[in-house]
Order: structure tokens, then C-alpha cells, then sequence
């Protein structure tokens, strides 16, 4: 295959997944801002999306003051914005476009159909008017896109660059969104294990509805209930979308995707990415959630975003067009 097609492969992929990840992160803090809380509390939220996203210098030069409608505006449909929802469902229909040979008919026709009917609805209003409906919509066009992709392609190489494009991508933002979340609190609910506050009981019902915001922006909460049959732990939360191979969306469950497709385009020259990706998957394979929160789970997520960025760098130069 032509390093060209795999890189059109690779990001068409990347870019569909993207989409529906920033979709993910805008519900569950949507969601959250509807939770009584504080004008700062809120306004937090929506800082620290942007700071995951490595987006608030960029922001702030254009926008100022952050607030829930900018942001989402910002994150949805901001043409200059290249992480927009509207820029990477263009960069995935783009890419397609130049590879449309190698896809097929329903494949091409996915990606095309979601590119034009998010323009509509964004036209029409639909961000300001239902904004979860909007998000639930945008993951809907991802779940299709790959479905399609695994029930027409044949499973050659391009079907391989697909996937690993899709749960590299996948891996990247569950991390993204975790950390969003979870490094914001990180002190008051782990670094308070061992004395609860006396104020604890206050706010048993505003901590439910937080978690289960976070697994639902997952598909989580009912495989959290199916899995740990208890109330809702950070600790398990963590657990559930870190280390737990069942878990679709999981680190260890994209690393294992990642890893099984990268054997399969395997090259004289990607050995070492192949290493770096197996270390990868075998130290979430066998780790346990006790010990990375022991070590600060910001810091654990922090070192994870660097190597799967370091795996990715290594697949362009072993199998892409080389990044300048």
C-alpha cells in the first residue's frame, strides 16, 4: 500500500474519532453545568475542557472571557478552530475523499452524508436549541461510520489502518477525558480517602450525578452497574476506564486494538513502535488501579498521553507521510 493511502487511512479515521470524543467531553461538562454549583465552579469546567484540549491560549486570544455558549460554539463549529467538531468531520470526509477508491460505496457515503447534514444542523440552530441532542447525533455518525467500515471492507491493510487510527485516537481522548475530570478533583476525593470530611454526606447526591456524567459521556454507567454492582466510586471509575480489558472504551481495550493491527502491517521497519505499543498494552495489562493512584493519577495520565503520542509519531515515520 502507498504511504499516502495508509496516511489518508490512518487520518480519516483519527479525525471521525476525534469528533465524536470532543462531542463526549462537551456532554458530560454540558451535563454537569446543569448541577447547582457556582458561577467559578462552572466557569472552571469549562477552563479545564479547554486545557486538556490544549486549546485556552487560542481561545483566550479570541474569545476573552470563557463561558458555556462561546466555548461550545468554539469546540463545535469554529472553522479556525482545527480540534472543532466542524473541522475534523471536513478532515475525515477530506481524507476519504482523496482514498475513495479504496473505500467502499457505504463507507464513502457515511462520511460524505455526516459532513453534510452536520453543516445543516448547525445551520439550523441546532447547537443553541439542544446541545446534548446535537452531541448524542455526532457520536451516533461515529458509531455508523465504523460499524459500516467493519461490515463492508475486506480486512486488508487499509482496514488495519483504520482501526489503528480509530483506537489510537480513542485511547488519546478517554485519557484527555479522565484527566479533564479527574485531576480537578483529584485531591479532594483521593488525597481524603483515608479522613472523610464531615460535610461527605452533603454531597453523596452531587458526586453521583458528577461520576455518572463522566461514565455516561463513556457508555459506561450501565457497564460500571453490570461490572462493580455498587455505588458509584471514583476509584472504580478509574479502574473501569483504565485498566479493564472488557470495557470498549478502556485504555487497556484501545491499547490491545492498537497493537493486535499494528502486528498485522508490521514492516522491517516498526519494530520499535511495536515494542513501544506492546509495553504499552502489557503495563496496563498487568497493572493495578491502587498502585497508579498511589503514584497520582494526573501523573499517570500525563506519561500515558506522552507515549501514545510518541507511538503515533513513530507509525507516521514508519508507515505515513512523514510529519515536517
Amino acid at each position: 500500500m502507498l504511504s499516502r493511502t495508509a496516511d489518508h487511512l490512518f487520518w480519516m479515521s483519527r479525525y471521525m474519532e476525534r469528533a465524536e470524543n470532543t462531542a463526549r467531553m462537551l456532554d458530560v461538562n454540558y451535563q454537569t453545568s446543569l448541577l447547582p454549583q457556582s458561577a467559578d465552579a462552572a466557569e472552571k469546567g469549562w477552563k479545564g475542557l479547554l486545557g486538556i484540549s490544549e486549546l485556552s491560549g487560542d481561545f483566550a486570544r479570541r474569545h476573552g472571557s470563557v463561558d458555556a455558549r462561546s466555548v461550545m460554539q468554539y469546540m463545535v463549529s469554529d472553522a479556525q478552530n482545527p480540534s472543532s467538531i466542524r473541522s475534523c468531520l471536513m478532515a475525515a470526509r477530506e481524507n476519504a475523499r482523496a482514498v475513495r477508491g479504496t473505500l467502499t460505496t457505504e463507507v464513502w457515503e457515511t462520511q460524505n452524508q455526516t459532513w453534510l447534514e452536520f453543516q445543516r444542523m448547525v445551520g439550523d440552530g441546532n447547537l443553541h436549541r439542544d446541545p446534548s441532542a446535537l452531541f448524542e447525533w455526532v457520536k451516533f455518525r461515529s458509531h455508523l461510520s465504523r460499524g459500516v467500515t467493519v461490515g463492508t471492507m475486506l480486512q486488508d491493510e487499509a482496514f488495519h489502518f483504520l482501526r489503528i487510527g480509530s483506537f489510537l485516537e480513542r485511547a488519546d481522548n478517554t485519557a484527555r477525558l479522565l484527566d479533564v475530570k479527574f485531576h480537578a478533583v483529584e485531591s479532594e476525593f483521593f488525597g481524603s480517602m483515608q479522613s472523610q470530611s464531615q460535610g461527605a454526606a452533603k454531597d453523596v447526591e452531587y458526586d453521583f450525578y458528577h461520576w455518572s456524567a463522566i461514565l455516561r459521556s463513556v457508555s459506561g454507567f450501565e457497564v460500571y452497574r453490570k461490572a462493580y454492582r455498587n455505588v458509584i466510586l471514583p476509584e472504580k471509575v478509574a479502574e473501569l476506564l483504565i485498566l479493564r480489558p472488557d470495557m470498549p472504551r478502556s485504555l487497556a481495550a484501545c491499547m490491545h486494538e492498537v497493537v493486535s493491527n499494528l502486528r498485522m502491517v508490521a514492516n522491517e521497519q516498526s519494530g520499535e513502535t511495536l515494542r513501544q505499543a506492546g509495553r504499552l498494552r502489557s503495563d496496563l495489562q498487568y497493572g493495578r488501579i491502587d498502585e497508579i493512584l498511589a503514584t497520582g493519577l494526573h501523573a499517570f495520565l500525563t506519561q500515558f498521553l506522552d507515549r501514545v503520542n510518541t507511538i503515533g509519531v513513530g507509525i507516521s515515520r514508519d508507515f505515513l507521510v512523514p510529519v515536517q
